[in-house]
């Protein structure tokens, strides 16, 4: 199940319920030492020297249980109660060039400015420029709002325990934070708590795709539609319906601008292509995707109706991104219970809503809401770090997997065709959550082998490993 996204009061209550059920505080703790050391061997190689700096308190005291267990590291402890004291013997050990820096100074209690003292000795540390991995939270961040107390460590990657705190989502805490993951189990009860925001896991996809039926044939599976592809353009198109493939609809049928016609059906061999004719009849296909490459502008104004017309009157499910969003009519909802999916990214958001991307930035949970509100309260996948999927009411979801390497030209083309390949077939349209979720997760996730493989890779090689990387 997704992990809800808590205020520290939360925390602490769940903390609390678990103690009164007899739940250990220092099996807890000797648990997250644990956590905290495998992430760290994951993070540095053999003989590599690891810096941990504990403060007082239990988070300093997860850092300190996280030694044992780095056996074939250089591991040194450096207690940091008094920062003046600390600072002498932190620079000899900040010039060995640690691998990798175990800050458990400041956990989620911290919630007054900090002096000046440990204002330059997180600067010291900073300065420094090494990977942290910080346990729980980047010590001097603001659990609740994200915002540094003045200062805050600056992390490679933050190890947040039991769920992620509303702080470190928060757009001026995301310097600070670095990769956000989440390590959800450690002996605390089960969680009881609820939220509006989830952070998807991926446990949460451990039964989708289901068995596909034994007497399945092609028509079983859908018929994707893709119209995408101008000149100028035309990879978008073959882009979009190699990643709608690797979810394996019954049949693929892309639909380019006449004039990229030819390279586009040259290109692809088990989908269909056909020049795109204002008299096609799209009735027959399961779903239908309209957006990618088609920035020319010479499109002609029936392929702009078309994307009007199927998000109003369409029973199959629309999936629309890139160009064609600016196409859609506002306030249409489509027929009862039909699927209808936007894309956008923060500029288009901004776009869209007329704002600015930094306005979108600063409040996403909100731009998604506004965006689903004005179009017939449709899903949003509002992509960037950490992309958003919901609605104009009920939960967001929040997607953990991805990294800077796809910010690439083409991605949002993969994403979008891959997931329409998913909402084509009609058993998992029926619940398109959980299909739009998977394709947002698996997508990023795809991301993050390759990258942990080498960071060089093109889109290309995304959609090669789409559908690869397993749920735990």
């Amino acid at each position: 199940m997704p992990a809800p996204i808590i205020s520290v009061a939360q925390m602490r209550e769940w903390e609390n319920t678990s103690w009164a059920a007899g739940v250990s505080q220092s099996a807890v703790i000797r648990r997250v030492g644990e956590l905290v050391a495998r992430r760290a061997l994951q993070l540095t190689r053999a003989g590599d020297f690891i810096l941990i700096l504990a403060g007082q308190g239990h988070n300093g005291d997860d850092a300190r249980q996280s030694q044992p267990h780095l056996l074939d590291r250089h591991a040194h402890l450096l207690e940091v109660t008094d920062p003046v004291a600390a600072s002498p013997a932190l620079d000899p050990l900040l010039a060995r060039r640690p691998a990798l820096i175990i800050d458990g100074l400041f956990g989620t209690g911290l919630n007054r400015p900090l002096d000046a003292a440990w204002v330059k000795l997180l600067g010291q540390i900073n300065r420094a420029q090494r990977p942290v991995l910080a346990v729980d939270i980047p010590s001097g961040l603001n659990a609740d709002t994200g915002a540094p107390q003045p200062a805050a460590l600056v992390a490679a990657v933050t190890l947040t325990l039991a769920a992620p705190k509303n702080g470190l989502l928060a757009a001026n805490a995301v310097p600070f934070v670095g990769r956000l993951e989440l390590a959800p189990d450690f002996g605390l009860t089960p969680g009881t708590l609820t939220s509006e925001t989830q952070w998807t896991l991926p446990d949460d996809f451990s039964e989708f795709p289901p068995p596909r039926p034994v007497a399945g044939h092609k028509g079983t599976f859908g018929h994707l539609a893709i119209v995408a592809g101008s000149l100028g353009y035309h990879g978008a198109a073959l882009l979009a319906a190699r990643a709608a493939q690797r979810a394996q609809p019954g049949l693929i049928t892309v639909l380019p601008q006449q004039n990229v016609y030819p390279p586009v059906a040259a290109q692809l061999q088990s989908a269909m292509v056909q020049p795109w004719d204002e008299d096609l009849n799209l009735k027959k296909c399961s779903a239908v995707l309209i957006g990618p490459g088609l920035a020319a502008p010479d499109v002609p104004l029936s392929m702009r109706n078309l994307a009007r017309l199927l998000w109003r009157d369409s029973e199959q499910p629309v999936v629309v991104d890139a160009t064609a969003l600016d196409w859609l009519p506002l306030h249409d909802t489509g027929p009862e219970a039909s699927v209808r999916v936007m894309t956008p990214h923060p500029g288009e958001a901004a776009r869209l809503l007329q704002t600015t991307t930094d306005e979108v930035q600063a409040d996403r949970p909100a731009a998604l809401r506004e965006l689903s509100e004005r179009w017939g309260r449709c899903w949003v996948v509002l992509k960037g770090h950490q992309t958003l999927i919901g609605r104009a009411t009920g939960e967001i979801f929040i997607n953990p997997s991805g990294n800077p390497q796809l910010a690439q030209g083409g991605s949002g083309d993969v994403l979008a065709g891959y997931l329409a390949g998913w909402l084509a077939q009609p058993a998992l349209a029926a619940d398109p959550l959980t299909a739009i979720r998977y394709a947002v997760w698996q997508h990023g996730a795809a991301a993050d082998r390759l990258t942990a493989r080498c960071a060089a890779w093109v889109i290309e090689d995304l959609i090669a490993v789409l559908g690869r990387v397993k749920a735990r």
